[in-house]
């Protein structure tokens, strides 16, 4: 196997006596892609925030680039990671570029001032954003907006990007983007999905929670199986032949209501 970029072995979390997560372990290395995903309060978001060291694990660790997690500074741990939440919300009168510029934070007196202008201007440019540098964070559509928080984090020169539900609020052409344009990344990337079509196109690997449990880990095609995808989101899997190209289909069908 290559070499392993994060790992994290019988991590569990609980609060209150409430148990919120146990038993999760896993390896990834550079390039890989894991989806984590499962039904509502399963546990996916708390998992992401103990990989990540936004949450202390109750039982268990994580490691990242063969060191322990708990040992690292939040700046140490911020050179190495990046992190795309859910609820962030960019000061609407930022702009852009100064917003991307924030991702350089951690790296502070570590380049110089042309050095620093080249990963901003990368950064816009991978995402598609030279064009509009200058415009203010909160002129751009949901989708600039996404690509925009992808580009602070692409700044911040991470060698794992953490995704909480990236594609919320999304149009499924946006989403196919954005998925496809992380997906070039030559970076680990965890990434909390809710949507399971988008999953075997995006990700390597794939670990599925049902009441904070692990229930399939691994690579997709394995782990996402017909039975998973019965027993934790009560739907059924399909993998049929595209009628126009040379590929298989990942179909999830619901069934209509009686």
């Amino acid at each position: 196997m290559h070499d392993v970029t994060l790992s994290a072995s019988g991590l569990g979390w609980s609060i209150r006596d409430a148990q919120i997560l146990r038993d999760v372990s896993l390896n990834l290395g550079r390039g890989d892609r894991l989806a984590i995903v499962g039904p509502n309060g399963a546990g996916k978001t708390t998992l992401l925030q103990l990989l990540s060291g936004m949450l202390q694990p109750t039982t268990g660790s994580v490691s990242l680039v063969g060191r322990p997690l708990a040992s690292m500074t939040p700046q140490e741990r911020a050179r190495l990671t990046a992190v795309v939440g859910q609820s962030d919300q960019p000061d609407h009168r930022i702009a852009v570029r100064d917003y991307v510029q924030l991702g350089r934070i951690p790296h502070t007196l570590r380049a110089t001032r042309a050095q620093e202008r080249r990963l901003v201007d990368d950064a816009l440019e991978r995402t598609g954003l030279a064009a509009l540098a200058a415009r203010a964070m909160g002129s751009l559509s949901g989708g600039e907006r996404q690509r925009a928080q992808i580009a602070r984090a692409l700044a911040q020169a991470p060698r794992i990007l953490f995704l909480d539900e990236p594609t919320n609020h999304l149009d499924p052409l946006a989403r196919r983007t954005l998925l496809s344009l992380v997906a070039q990344l030559d970076v680990t990337v965890v990434a909390v999905l809710h949507d399971l079509h988008l999953v075997p196109d995006f990700a390597t690997h794939v670990v599925v929670l049902k009441d904070g449990r692990p229930v399939a880990s691994g690579p997709v095609a394995a782990a996402l199986s017909k039975t998973v995808v019965r027993d934790v989101f009560g739907i059924d899997l399909l993998r049929l032949p595209h009628p126009h190209e040379d590929r298989e289909l990942t179909v999830f069908d619901i069934a209509a209501p009686l």
